[in-house]
């Protein structure tokens, strides 16, 4: 297959360099607003050749988007502009409501896919991506029902050459649930980490005294900032209400502090101890 990949960062990336290896028949073009970026892929082997936007949507069989969810929404209905029928258009943004509605009459819709892996590191840029990262993790599609039956087998087929669990829901499920489960552990992440900043004057001390888990909890807070401004505020409504309900939490766990109550302390933790069971399935 000819593969088209635009934005060549950690998901692009791995999403062609995986392809790539899994046949050398299928072909990747990458596309990518960044020259730096563009050269980086080449020499990392991840796409075969890299055009501009409008010539690397033109012949090929699938066309991935792995870039910021605002620029989707821009970019989406100019690509099932130009696209023919046989062409399939994959999006990999974190959010999908909006882009739907974007796209919700446009006589191409059929053409695309909403699709959400589940999948990430911290680390961004060419450099960050490798074979493997989608392996045995989950694929959220979203909406399947509003995209033509054979393109969206070919999606899937290539979902599962990737080795993905896939799972379907609505695209205004998927953004209450992800608030939850991805964004709300982000913006965390990035406020521990803006806590931690102005708490501590001396960098220093922070690197000495910090232990795995400190590291294991902030690590997100790495994550690329112009990837997941556009998100949070995409996803405004459903972030603010996961926001609500943990600083409610935070507020209680404060109250128990300030009464030096440890049995209700003890019983927040023991609550919280249950996700394991969640995330064990």
């Amino acid at each position: 297959m000819n593969i088209t990949v635009i934005g060549l960062g950690l998901i692009g990336g791995s999403f062609a360099k995986t392809l790539k290896g899994l046949s050398a028949k299928n072909r990747l073009i990458g596309s990518d607003l960044s020259l730096k970026n563009e050269k980086k892929a080449l020499a990392l082997g991840l796409v075969d050749e890299c055009l501009p936007f409008e010539i690397a949507i033109q012949n090929a069989d699938i066309i991935l988007l792995a870039i910021p969810v605002d620029v989707i929404e821009k970019q989406l209905p100019f690509i099932l502009d130009k696209i023919k029928d046989s062409q399939l258009v994959i999006d990999f943004g974190s959010t999908k409501l909006n882009i739907s509605k974007v796209v919700k009459t446009h006589p191409k819709r059929p053409n695309y896919l909403a699709a959400h892996p589940m999948a990430g590191t911290e680390n961004t840029g060419p450099d960050a991506a490798f074979a493997g990262l989608f392996n045995k993790k989950i694929l959220i599609i979203c909406d399947k029902e509003l995209t033509n039956e054979v393109l969206l087998e070919k999606g899937i087929t290539v979902f599962e050459k990737l080795n993905m669990e896939i799972i379907y829901m609505d695209s205004d499920a998927h953004d209450r649930h992800i608030a939850y489960v991805s964004h709300l552990s982000h913006v965390s992440s990035f406020m521990l980490g803006i806590t931690v900043l102005n708490m501590e004057k001396s960098e220093k001390n922070i690197f000495n005294m910090a232990g795995s888990g400190f590291e294991s909890t902030v690590r997100l807070a790495m994550s690329s900032p112009e990837m997941w401004s556009p998100i949070f505020l995409k996803n405004k409504k459903n972030v603010k209400q996961a926001l609500s309900q943990y600083i409610e939490q935070l507020k209680l766990f404060e109250k128990s502090l300030d009464e030096e109550d440890g049995n209700s302390l003890l019983e927040f933790m023991k609550r919280a101890n249950h996700i394991k069971k969640a995330l064990n399935k």
